[in-house]
């Protein structure tokens, strides 16, 4: 891709394991943050893993998401709304919002299992309502492990990729499939982000259950290559 990736919410775990697979597969980067100091440190960190590449650079997130019309989303549901209202003037005409948001509330004890029910549907659609119109909303990256993410093993999972914009959703799957071992599927129009959002509280109960910690999904019967996303 010749335009850099910003990543909002780029300082958190699956933030910083998509920017590090990124860079590592050669893409620029733009790691957002409401602390820009806070977003450099997590670069200089990322380079320095890849080896001393400059691929990444750190920035406030409104700085972040101005500099590019390809924007991926990493933050917890209790942002969101907050975050894009804040982030609404800086979206550039056409740019791709990938949302990686899961809607899970942390139940007793701690963990995030319980999936909340959003009015819009889904946290991708609850998204598109928030942006400014032009900006493509996609859904993706939520079922990955960000522990793997940060590893250099290849990554034992689909991406399920759901938009209504086939052109977004394309690009969406070119950069999934920028990790070594992830397969991108067209998962159809926006309105099945609700179904692959709630995946991700079962896989977090199957890792408490079987005491693992990177459950994924691979979806089987498909051909070896699948066709690419259509309308």
């Amino acid at each position: 891709m010749s335009r850099p990736i910003a990543i909002v919410g780029g300082t958190g775990p699956t933030g910083k394991g998509l920017a590090l697979r990124w860079v590592r597969a050669g893409e620029s980067v733009i790691i957002g943050s409401r602390d820009a100091e806070r977003a450099r440190t997590a670069t200089a960190e990322i380079n320095r893993k890849v080896g001393g590449t400059d691929r990444a650079r750190g920035a406030e997130n409104t700085e972040a998401v101005a500099a590019t019309d390809l924007v991926v989303l990493t933050v917890p549901l209790s942002g969101h709304v907050a975050l894009l209202k804040q982030l609404k003037p800086s979206f550039r005409r056409g740019t791709i919002l990938i949302d990686a948001t899961v809607p899970l509330a942390t139940s007793l004890g701690g963990r995030a299992t319980r999936v909340v029910h959003l009015w819009q549907g889904s946290a991708a659609e609850q998204a598109a309502e928030l942006v400014p119109a032009g900006v493509r909303v996609v859904a993706a990256f939520q079922n990955l492990s960000a522990e793997l993410l940060h590893s250099e093993a290849s990554v034992d999972c689909d991406v399920i990729v759901c938009s209504d914009d086939p052109q977004a959703r394309q690009t969406a799957a070119a950069l999934a499939e920028k990790i070594p071992g992830v397969r991108a599927l067209d998962g159809g129009n926006l309105e099945n982000a609700r179904i692959v959002e709630q995946l991700t509280a079962l896989l977090i109960t199957l890792n408490i259950k079987y005491k693992a910690h990177h459950a994924g999904i691979r979806i089987t019967g498909l051909p070896a290559k699948p066709p690419q996303p259509s309308s």
